[in-house]
């Protein structure tokens, strides 16, 4: 097994129960960490075996695309996604940051994290 990781995935988007959060939107984080076979990847030096790093950024692209009110609900759709496209995978590891959160303080950000298995 081996893990593939993208850090730092930043993207504008629209995702709040505010409804002024739908109008102007803010800036999110998206980490996430994957589970599969890297050996035959390892070995043959093809892109075809192992899991494409464009392939995860755009299902990660495409999801915060879809306005939702909770980070989980992005967060589960991002999941929920990479099992379904890609076979390999066994594990997801994803946390979604709102940075600047309206949240009436000096927040940084608002992290949540999920991590799910195949089934």
């Amino acid at each position: 097994m081996g893990t593939i990781k993208l850090q730092n995935i930043r993207i504008f988007s629209f995702h709040g129960c505010l409804e002024e959060e739908g109008k102007i939107g803010s800036d999110y984080r998206v980490d996430l960490e994957i589970k599969t076979d890297l050996r035959k990847s390892a070995l043959s030096d093809d892109l075809k075996d192992t899991v494409d790093y464009v392939l995860l950024n755009k299902i990660v692209e495409e999801e915060m695309a879809i306005r939702s009110k909770l980070l989980e609900h992005v967060a589960n759709r991002i999941i929920i996604r990479f099992f379904k496209q890609i076979p390999s995978v066994s594990r997801v590891i994803l946390s979604v940051s709102k940075l600047n959160p309206p949240i009436g303080g000096d927040v940084e950000a608002v992290t949540i994290e999920m991590e799910e298995y195949r089934n």
